[in-house]
């Protein structure tokens, strides 16, 4: 009841966790203690006040703070709009700098756990304008720099990101208070290069800095799952994948984390040909604001790969119409999709557009790798480069995007096997691939990472349709058909 003892304990406790945790939200006084964390993320954030003080800016900043680490974001984006109008408070204030900063940079921080690109970032730049202590300015920078990731403005992520390291740097603090942000926008950046080299760099520092939270240990394993899927380990990745986003560890994880894990999930199963599976792990999903992770843009792969153009377009439909709010890290892959299944139906200008728009995109935020994961090699150059023809603004980009498509891009001959073989389905088709070639069954099968009598089941499918009653003759009858 109100007024007893224990529940003035219990809002002398709240108080408390929030002024600790509060002071110590950027580095310099000791790390958030996790129960102070646990407790906050599950208490209710406050009216706004009549007119905002450091003490009501100091709660609100842990309360939403706290909230991002432990992964309450059950109001989305409503947690904001109660207090904010864009970036400014709907009530009177009488704010310190050092006030204002903290607000900021949690609300920025918070936007960023709910995947809102733009809003973190703006909230973070307005933070920055603030910021008066190193400590504050390294924050802001933190939250720029995720903000800018997420959306894919690589440029702007790195100036981000070297400003706070100068920071960092220059005032000595140990690699334990490095912002959880940082490693995310380091993280973000080195998956959307392909970057293999500084992905494990980052994950192995995120793994020391961070070993004693959990949260920082998933995160650091899911994009080791990242890493496995550019390295080709596709049954490392897949088994990993489903241990963090199906066992225990979920409890301890971020939303915006698991929503990329998933993605990366399905596009493991679509590197080995099974483009159903991939559906089936993104079917429990929808888009979240912003856009952030875009599972249609997911979806937009397997559909592709299925042949299945005009089902793209109308799943797609609603990221074109969301215009500016739509994040563009994960516009830019939606365009080029767009682009090919417009090819494929004959509708040439608009494929065009669509290609256009997205060199043009890829250009200003340099997000040039992962749009290109997946895709059809030669059918995505050869209508890059029609493009290219008609449009000398981005003839430029050739080079660069070649040497990328190489790298990232399914050959066509792997992105549909066996395409011409009626009645096959998309997993038979790529098991199909595997059988000339130098695997066993049983070999196969630990690559596919399913058991040998599910692969021997597959393979008597395979045959029955090619009407053969051996591997020699499946293989011989493949390479006529693909003659």
């Amino acid at each position: 009841m109100p007024g007893t003892p224990s529940s003035i304990d219990a809002r002398a406790a709240l108080r408390a966790a929030a002024v600790t945790t509060a002071t110590r939200l950027a580095p310099g006084r000791g790390i958030p203690i996790p129960r102070h964390l646990a407790l906050l993320a599950e208490a209710e954030l406050p009216p706004p006040p009549a007119v905002w003080t450091d003490a009501t800016a100091q709660t609100v900043a842990a309360l939403l703070s706290a909230r991002a680490r432990r992964d309450a974001l059950g109001d989305g984006s409503d947690a904001v709009r109660v207090y904010f109008d864009d970036v400014r408070l709907k009530r009177p204030a009488a704010l310190s700098y050092g006030g204002r900063a903290q607000l900021l940079a949690s609300v920025g921080e918070y936007c960023g756990a709910i995947g809102s690109a733009q809003h973190t970032a703006r909230f973070g730049a307005e933070a920055l304008l603030f910021a008066d202590t190193p400590a504050l300015r390294y924050r802001a920078l933190s939250v720029i720099a995720l903000g800018h990731a997420i959306n894919g403005e690589y440029t702007a992520t790195k100036g981000a990101l070297a400003a706070a390291g100068d920071i960092f740097t220059a005032t000595g603090w140990p690699i334990e208070v490095t912002a959880y942000l940082v490693f995310l926008a380091e993280i973000l950046t080195a998956s959307a290069r392909c970057d293999v080299e500084g992905l494990t760099a980052v994950t192995e520092a995120m793994a020391r800095a961070r070993r004693d939270d959990p949260y920082g240990a998933y995160t650091a394993r899911a994009a080791g799952v990242m890493t496995k899927l550019l390295l080709h380990r596709f049954a490392d990745g897949r088994a990993e994948a489903r241990e963090l986003l199906h066992g225990c560890l979920r409890s301890a994880s971020h939303r915006l984390v698991r929503h990329f894990l998933v993605g990366i999930l399905s596009d493991l199963y679509v590197a080995q040909g099974d483009d159903l599976q991939a559906l089936a792990v993104l079917a429990p999903y929808d888009n979240p604001e912003g856009h952030g992770i875009c599972f249609s843009t997911q979806r937009a792969t397997a559909l592709l790969r299925l042949g299945r153009e005009r089902e793209l377009l109308v799943e797609t439909d609603a990221c074109v119409a969301s215009e500016t709010e739509h994040c563009l890290r994960t516009f830019t892959p939606v365009l080029l999709r767009r682009a090919l299944a417009q090819q494929r139906l004959g509708n040439t200008r608009r494929a065009h557009q669509s290609m256009e728009a997205a060199l043009l995109i890829m250009e200003r935020t340099e997000t040039w790798a992962t749009p290109f994961l997946m895709l059809p090699h030669d059918e995505t150059r050869r209508l890059m480069r029609d493009v290219m023809a008609l449009n000398p603004e981005v003839r430029h980009l050739a080079a660069p995007l070649e040497a990328i498509l190489a790298r990232v891009a399914a050959p066509d001959s792997e992105s549909t096997p066996a395409w011409a073989v009626p009645g096959l389905t998309p997993t038979e088709r790529a098991l199909a691939s595997l059988l000339d070639g130098p695997l066993s069954l049983a070999e196969i099968a630990r690559e596919r990472g399913v058991s040998l009598n599910t692969v021997k089941s597959q393979v008597r499918s395979i045959y029955l349709k090619l009407g053969v009653s051996g591997r020699a003759e499946a293989i011989e009858q493949l390479n006529v058909v693909d003659a």
